[in-house]
């Protein structure tokens, strides 16, 4: 189940990152470190979803070039999120909240000092270098998403 879990975020962290890269666009507005930068949100029906956001929360949607399993949600005329088709059966863990830090690593590094784990393949870059994304695991078992406005630096290069 966990390992569902986890390739059901990295599939998320993807399209988040696939969403900017396809369109060409800026990173996600600059809200400052501990505030929400980006969510996600699946579905079982992106129709019936789609409708039921647009009407509660008068968001609108487009399109994710590549893709007819998620649209990027547009709260107010900025792109916030992305609402996108489940793999399977929905679950409390179907949905991840990014928010924003100033320095993913040391944010990853405060994580597992505090009790939490970083999930493996994270942190890394978004492409376009629109920035840098981690997910971590609080030590209640809950995810919870990382982003930073600044790519990682690059990896040295191995001594010849």
């Amino acid at each position: 189940m966990r390992n569902a879990i986890l390739a059901m975020i990295m599939a998320q962290a993807m399209v988040f990152g696939q969403l900017h890269a396809a369109n060409g666009k800026t990173p996600p507005a600059d809200v400052g470190p501990g505030r929400i930068a980006w969510f996600d949100i699946s579905t079982t029906s992106l129709p019936r979803s789609r409708e039921f956001y647009a009407k509660l929360f008068d968001w609108r949607f487009t399109p994710v070039q590549g893709t007819d399993q998620a649209v990027e949600i547009v709260g107010g005329g900025t792109a916030i999120g992305t609402l996108r088709v489940a793999e399977g059966k929905i679950s409390a863990f179907n949905g991840v909240v990014y928010v924003q830090v100033t320095d993913i690593q040391a944010s990853c590094k405060k994580a597992k000092e505090f009790g939490g784990t970083v999930e493996a393949g994270f942190p890394f870059n978004l492409p376009d270098g629109i920035g840098a994304i981690a997910v971590v695991v609080d030590p209640g078992g809950h995810p919870v998403g990382l982003y930073s406005r600044t790519p990682l630096a690059p990896a040295p290069s191995p001594a010849k």
